[in-house]
C-alpha cells in the first residue's frame, strides 16, 4: 500500500470572500475586524441591505446554473440537427440565477454572486447596492473603487468556472439604477492587488491604524468597536479634532431582572415569555434585550437559552442574595489573538504594576471627587491626604505595596462616607414598621461584608456585584479573558480583569448607586431583612435598588479626553474597548477614566 501525503491548509492557501475585498479596499481596519476577528454589529445601513439582498438569499446550488446553460445548449444542438432549416438570428434563451456561489483556486477567493444573467456562454454578474450610485463631476454616474473591485472579482470568477465575462452590473436599490462596470486589464490589476493586500492584512498581529478623520466612519457599523477618533487621540494626544460619537449616546437595549423565586422563562416567536404556575406574567421582546438575569431558583427552557445564545444576549446567574456566580453565553469573539496578548501582558510584572498603578490612580482620584461633591461638610484633611497619596503612586515598585496604598486610601475615604448620607429623620411610611421585623437605619461605621451586617454595606456589596457582572459581560464582548487581570490575583471564579476595569467605577457608580437610593428615599429601612448575622435586602428592596441602579448606568456623563457625552453603560464598553486596544499595543497607555 502506497503512502499518501495531503497538503496540511494553511492560513494564506485559505479562501478569501469575495465581500471581504471590497471591505479591504474600503477599509484595512475593517477587513480585520469583520473577516479575521469575526465581529459584525448591525445599524440601519445594514438592515437596509439585508432587506435589498433578501430576494436573492435563496440559495442555489452552483452547478445549477451551468447544467441549467448545458442543458439548453444540448437542446438546441438537438433541435438544429433535426431541423432542416435553422435560423441563423435566433438567440440562446436568457438564464437568470440567484445566490449563486461559486469559487477562484487562483485567486483563493469564493464569491456570493447575488444574480447571474447568462446567455449561453455569456454570464453576468448583478451585484445589489442598498444606496446610489456615485456621482461624477460631469454627473455621470459610476461606481467606487470598492464595488468595482467586487464587482470585477465575481466576473473573474465567473471566468475560471467556464463562462465568457466582459462586465459586470451594480443595481443601487436607492435610485434603481443599473450601472455597468467593463473588466478592463486595468480593473483587474487592481482586483488582484486587493487581494493580495488583504491577504497580507490577514497575516498581521493586530489590526492596521483607522482611518483620520474620514467621512467613512460615522456610518460604519463598527465604529463603536473600531473606535477610530479615540484610538488616534490615545495614540496622538496632541491631535486637536474634534472626537466624534462612535454610536448614540445610550444603549437602546435594556437588562432583564428576574428576582421572583419560581418562575419559568420560555420562548415564542420574537419574545420571552415570563411564567409563574404556567400563568403568563410579561412578555420581553428578544430584541431589546442586553442581559437577562436571574437570581435564584429560575429556570429557563432551551429554546430561550439557544435563542438567547443565537443573539449574543449573555445569561448571567446570581444567588438569591445577589452573589454573582456566574454567566452563559454564545461563542462570542472568535480570535484568540487579543487573549493571547493579553496572557503575555499578564505575566509582564513591571507592565501589570504600571496598569495596576493607573487604575487605582483614578480609583482615588474619583473617590476624592465624590467626597467633594456629596459631602455635608466636606473633610478637608481627608480630601488632601488623597491627593497626596494618588500623586505618590508612580513611585511604588512593588504590587504588595500598592496593595497597603489602597487600602490606606479605602479607609479614609470609607471613614468619610457617612457624611455623604442624608437618609432624613422619618421613614417614608411610618406605618409600614409595624409588625415587621427590626427596622435598620442607614448608619454607616465601615466596610462589612460576608454577611454585610447593615443595610449600607448590603447595598454596597449588591452595587459591586452588579458592576462586577456588567464588566465581566462587556470583557467577554470584547474578546478579553474576564477571569486574567494585572491588579487583581487570578483565584478559581474570580472574574479578575472585570474586578480591575471597575476600580475607577466604584465610586462613580457602585456607591453613587447607594448615595441616590439613601438620599433619594428610593429604599428605606423597611426594605431590609435579616438574615443570621447578616442584613439583606428584601424582594421589593432588591427591585428598587435595580431600578436606581439602571438610572445610574443610563445617566450621561462628559468624558474628560473625548468631550462627548455618554451613558455610564456606554463608558463601560468604550474603556473597555480601549483597554483591549492598549493589550495588543495599538495605544501606549490605558486613559483611566477620572471625573472631573
Amino acid at each position: 500500500m502506497t503512502a499518501i501525503s495531503l497538503p496540511v491548509p494553511t492560513k494564506s492557501s485559505e479562501y478569501l470572500p469575495a465581500r471581504m475585498i471590497n471591505e479591504a479596499v474600503y477599509c484595512p481596519r475593517l477587513f480585520y475586524l469583520m473577516h479575521v476577528e469575526g465581529l459584525f454589529q448591525r445599524n440601519r445601513f445594514t438592515a437596509d441591505g439585508d432587506v435589498v439582498h433578501r430576494r436573492v438569499d435563496a440559495r442555489v446550488d452552483p452547478l445549477a446554473l451551468i447544467d441549467q446553460i448545458d442543458g439548453q445548449e444540448n437542446a438546441d444542438a438537438e433541435t438544429d440537427s433535426a431541423e432542416t432549416e435553422t435560423d441563423a438570428t435566433a438567440q440562446p434563451q436568457s438564464v437568470h440565477a440567484r445566490s449563486v456561489t461559486l469559487a477562484s483556486d487562483e485567486l483563493g477567493v469564493i464569491a456570493k454572486l447575488d444574480l447571474v444573467e447568462a446567455a449561453g456562454n455569456l454570464a453576468t454578474p448583478v451585484d445589489y447596492k442598498r444606496g446610489r450610485p456615485r456621482r461624477g463631476v460631469d454627473g455621470q454616474i459610476g461606481a467606487w473603487p470598492p464595488e468595482r473591485v467586487q464587482i470585477c472579482l465575481q466576473a473573474l470568477v465567473l471566468r475560471e468556472n467556464g463562462f465568457q465575462c466582459d462586465r459586470g452590473i451594480l443595481y443601487f436599490n436607492e435610485t434603481r439604477q443599473r450601472v455597468a462596470i467593463e473588466i478592463d486589464d486595468a480593473l483587474i490589476q487592481l482586483t488582484r492587488q486587493a487581494v493580495d493586500q488583504a491577504r497580507h492584512v490577514r497575516e498581521l498581529p493586530m489590526p492596521p491604524p483607522p482611518l483620520v478623520d474620514s467621512p467613512k466612519c460615522p456610518h460604519c457599523s463598527l465604529s463603536s468597536i473600531c473606535l477610530p477618533d479615540e484610538t488616534n487621540r490615545c495614540s496622538n494626544p496632541n491631535r486637536d479634532a474634534a472626537t466624534r460619537l462612535p454610536t448614540t449616546a445610550r444603549d437602546e437595549q435594556r437588562p432583564l431582572y428576574l428576582t421572583t423565586q419560581g418562575l419559568y422563562v420560555g420562548k415564542k416567536s420574537e419574545v420571552l415569555q415570563v411564567k409563574q404556575e404556567g400563568k403568563l406574567l410579561q412578555e420581553v421582546r428578544l430584541r431589546e434585550l442586553n442581559q437577562v438575569n436571574l437570581f435564584g431558583n429560575i429556570q429557563l427552557s432551551t429554546q430561550a437559552i439557544q435563542t438567547l445564545c443565537a443573539l449574543e444576549v449573555p445569561m448571567v446567574m446570581f444567588s438569591r442574595r445577589g452573589y454573582f456566580h456566574g454567566m452563559l453565553q454564545g461563542t462570542g469573539l472568535k480570535n484568540i489573538l487579543l487573549r493571547r496578548e493579553q496572557f503575555r501582558l499578564a505575566d509582564d510584572p513591571v507592565r501589570s504594576l504600571a496598569i495596576a498603578k493607573l487604575l487605582i490612580e483614578g480609583k482615588i482620584r474619583n473617590c476624592r471627587v465624590l467626597l467633594m461633591r456629596n459631602h455635608i461638610s466636606p473633610p478637608t484633611e481627608i480630601i488632601s491626604e488623597l491627593k497626596r497619596i494618588a500623586a505618590r503612586l508612580h513611585n511604588i515598585q512593588r504590587a504588595d505595596q500598592l496593595l497597603g496604598v489602597e487600602g490606606t486610601a479605602a479607609r479614609l475615604y470609607f471613614g468619610a462616607f457617612a457624611g455623604m448620607l442624608k437618609p432624613g429623620d422619618a421613614p417614608a411610611d411610618p406605618d409600614a414598621a409595624i409588625g415587621a421585623p427590626p427596622r435598620w437605619s442607614f448608619d454607616f461605621n465601615g466596610r462589612n461584608r460576608r454577611p454585610p451586617r447593615d443595610a449600607i454595606n448590603a447595598m454596597l456589596s449588591l452595587a459591586y456585584s452588579l458592576l462586577a457582572k456588567d464588566l465581566t459581560v462587556v470583557a467577554a464582548a470584547v474578546g478579553l479573558d474576564p477571569y486574567l487581570g494585572f491588579y487583581h490575583l487570578p483565584r478559581p471564579g474570580r472574574p479578575a480583569l472585570a474586578l480591575d476595569l471597575m476600580e475607577p467605577f466604584r465610586p462613580l457608580i457602585a456607591e453613587s448607586v447607594v448615595l441616590s437610593a439613601v438620599n433619594n428615599r428610593m429604599l428605606t429601612p423597611e426594605h431590609f431583612v435579616p438574615g443570621g448575622r447578616g442584613v439583606f435586602l428584601s424582594d421589593s428592596g432588591r427591585k428598587a435598588f435595580f431600578h436606581a441602579y439602571e438610572l445610574r448606568m443610563d445617566q450621561l456623563v462628559t468624558h474628560p479626553l473625548f468631550e462627548y457625552r455618554v451613558s455610564y453603560r456606554r463608558l463601560l464598553e468604550i474603556q473597555t474597548r480601549l483597554m483591549a486596544q492598549m493589550v495588543r499595543g495599538e495605544i501606549e497607555t490605558f486613559p483611566v477614566f477620572v471625573t472631573r
